[in-house]
């Protein structure tokens, strides 16, 4: 039963990065909850709406399960240009991606999205801009072989070696994590 002067908190995500994030200033979910959505990008939908629209829709599926409970939801989206680049699906693809991320700048956005126990809804969107250096072509396939790239958005990972990639950051580094 839960504790009407202290509802639970759900984390409407299954990114380890986000649980750490949490931890990292004190809070702990009551539960983790993964949000089953379609993440397919809209027609000439942008990076930044899709980031804000997949994090409302994770709050919203989870919520509806999680009534009496604050549950909180993110996406993060990486886009260079007007191109958003989601989640590598294959090696091929997150070489593309490091491809065309090497020695540009682009931005990273995370649509973050609190439903309240009386159903209170809360979303905006963080910006962050990062600029890679141009990698090698070396570079690029010593850090696909790592598999990091894996379940990242963009295909990297700037708080593993993807670190070294990165020439500069205006905004939120822990907006990049994820």
């Amino acid at each position: 039963m839960l504790d009407k002067l202290h509802p639970d908190f759900v984390l409407a995500s299954s990114s380890p990065q986000r649980v750490t994030l949490l931890r990292q200033i004190g809070i702990i979910p009551d539960r983790i909850v993964k949000a089953e959505i379609d993440e397919t990008p809209f027609q000439s939908e942008t990076p930044i709406k899709l980031a804000e629209r997949l994090s409302l829709a994770k709050a919203k599926v989870v919520a509806e399960n999680n009534q009496r409970s604050f549950v909180l939801a993110a996406d993060t989206v990486v886009a260079c240009g007007k191109r958003a680049l989601l989640k590598a699906k294959s090696i091929e693809q997150a070489r593309s991606f490091l491809e065309l991320l090497s020695g540009r700048r682009h931005r990273v956005y995370s649509g973050i999205t609190i439903i309240s126990p009386s159903n209170k809804v809360h979303t905006r969107v963080v910006i962050t801009r990062v600029i890679f250096k141009r990698l090698s072509r070396q570079e690029v396939e010593n850090y696909v072989e790592t598999d990091e790239w894996q379940n990242k958005s963009g295909a990297y990972a700037i708080q593993g070696r993807a670190a070294k990639f990165v020439r500069s950051i205006n905004g939120s580094y822990s907006n990049v994590v994820g």
